[in-house]
């Protein structure tokens, strides 16, 4: 991951853009169709990492879109208007946590029901809980390193608090997102590299249903604040290449305006 964008926009885009966000998602989102006895070991456990490449796919892509399940469909529609305009390619962390609760259900079902009964066993059902989370953050770690930009849609569904100082988020994937930006290594790209400006640490989704309200304090000052004048100036700007869009965000965020010696 380079940067890091605190995205907050209000603009309703248009229904193509919707269309086309909506066919890049069915296309990333992969349909996991092995049953589970495919990925079982020789002593009857299941293999961990066959199950994170199946359902939880490591997909090339430029911009890592953090956002709340209630703002989808503005996520999807993002998506679509840049493959429209710089055929950027979005990863949204939809993709991976919808997912993880398919997984999840097909896995109780199979492993966690108690016998002659039509529940489930607390014990097993924390266990396999606790095994498809950590896939789905390793999942989405994963994606957020791989990626060039973070883009954070900031919005009332995402942010618990109004306070601009102190922020906080009832997602704790929203939650872990943020926090892995913010010391995942920060790669500079190869084209970038004589013409950047060195930057620390401090530069740089969701959701389950939950009746437990639980709050964690939301740092973002390492995201580059991005308002809805300037991503429309961005967008509005000229680029051969989703490469070339990206250099021009940076270059209109005064990112890149130092040659590193």
């Amino acid at each position: 991951m380079y940067r890091g964008f605190n995205l907050k926009i209000q603009e309703k885009f248009t229904d193509e853009d919707l269309v086309v966000g909506w066919r890049l998602f069915e296309h990333t989102k992969e349909k996991a169709e092995e049953a589970l006895d495919s990925f079982l070991l020789e002593n009857s456990s299941l293999d961990g990492n066959k199950l994170m490449e199946k359902w939880f796919p490591n997909l090339p892509c430029h911009v890592f879109l953090s956002h709340s399940r209630n703002d989808f469909k503005q996520a999807i529609t993002i998506s679509g208007m840049l493959y429209n305009k710089f055929k950027i390619i979005t990863f949204i962390d939809s993709v991976v946590w919808m997912h993880c609760n398919e997984l999840l259900k097909k896995i109780d079902n199979d492993y966690c029901k108690n016998e002659n009964e039509n529940s489930y066993n607390y014990e097993k059902r924390n266990y396999s809980t606790a095994h498809v989370h950590l896939m789905l953050s390793s999942s989405l770690n994963k994606m957020i390193d791989s990626s060039e930009c973070l883009f954070f849609l900031n919005t009332p569904n995402s942010i618990s608090t109004k306070n601009e100082i102190s922020q906080k988020t009832n997602s704790p994937w929203i939650f872990s997102e943020i926090a892995t930006s913010q010391i995942i290594r920060k790669q500079t790209p190869k084209r970038l590299r004589r013409l950047t400006k060195s930057f620390s640490a401090t530069e740089m989704n969701e959701s389950l249903r939950t009746q437990l309200s639980v709050e964690y304090e939301l740092e973002l000052s390492h995201l580059t604040d991005l308002n809805s004048a300037e991503f429309l100036k961005w967008i509005n700007t000229h680029a051969s290449s989703p490469e070339d869009a990206l250099d021009n965000l940076y270059e209109q965020k005064s990112i890149n305006t130092k040659f590193l010696l």
